[in-house]
């Protein structure tokens, strides 16, 4: 078997799922899209206003980036206070660090240059290695946030002794709207009528197992995952958080990207590898 031959593969991602789909097909497989997270802004203009003045002011040395929706939000937000340009400008005057090419991208779309950028596979421990690089003692660092807050790296900018931390959560992650797809899924995927479950993001694993255990039937799923069913994991944070509900994913990409997580996909099913035959 050299393609995904018609298998069932569930999809939880949201904002890529139309990519993800076809990228699924492309290799034979039929993919079931059930997006499991909803990215919802906050109400953070009075937020955003600040940060704008601290950069305008050059209060802030120092700004690092996590996501690519991150910056994008906050851009979205400088044009609607009518303060795009200034913040544009601003940008181009402190060093920024990203964690990974999404926020880089979104930056040099717009011609801000980027100091840092972590290696793969772009988590919290890369953004510190590249971290290690500067010397932040003394240094007003702003921080702008993911779905919700990453304290690791805050405490580890505390630690640096920087004389200041700015930070800013502009969007967050919650549950969809509509929970009835993924209950669904839960029993699809015990009921055996999945053959694979593609996870893009640590919060997609974390709200799966939480629905789950609201129908109380996590453990059913858990056990599903880890004999029956093919678990692909995109990459470290998402790998752990499934393992942190004692799921060991069977597929991980060497590179963190969409594409190379299907073809990792594609590579064991081609092996003839099934999850029963693993030994945990």
């Amino acid at each position: 078997m050299n393609s995904l031959d018609n298998m069932n593969i569930a999809l939880l991602e949201a904002r890529m799922s139309d990519e993800m789909a076809r990228l699924i097909r492309r290799h034979g497989g039929t993919p079931y899209s059930v997006p499991a997270v909803r990215e919802a802004p906050l109400n953070s203009a009075s937020e955003v206003n600040t940060f704008i003045d601290h950069l305008v002011q050059n209060k802030i040395q120092v700004i690092i980036f996590f996501t690519g929706v991150g910056v994008a939000t906050l851009l979205k937000e400088a044009e609607a206070l009518e303060r795009l340009p200034e913040i544009l400008d601003a940008l181009c005057k402190v060093t920024i660090v990203c964690r990974g090419p999404k926020p880089a991208a979104v930056l040099k779309r717009h011609g801000i240059p980027i100091a840092l950028n972590a290696s793969e596979p772009h988590t919290t421990n890369e953004l510190i290695q590249v971290l290690d690089t500067l010397d932040l003692q003394g240094l007003n660092v702003a921080l702008v946030h993911y779905g919700e807050r990453n304290a690791v790296l805050t405490q580890n900018l505390r630690d640096r002794g920087i004389a200041s931390l700015e930070e800013l959560c502009l969007y967050q992650w919650l549950l969809p709207e509509d929970l009835n797809p993924l209950r669904t899924l839960v029993r699809d995927i015990i009921e055996q009528h999945i053959d694979a479950v593609v996870f893009t993001s640590q919060i997609q694993a974390r709200h799966l197992l939480h629905i789950a255990a609201e129908m109380q039937l996590a453990d059913q799923l858990i056990t599903a995952l880890n004999t029956r069913t093919i678990v692909a994991s995109i990459g470290p944070t998402c790998t752990a958080a499934l393992q942190d509900y004692s799921i060991t994913p069977h597929v991980v990409p060497k590179h963190p990207k969409m594409g190379h997580l299907v073809l990792a996909l594609v590579a064991y099913v081609s092996s003839g590898a099934r999850p029963s035959m693993r030994h945990t």
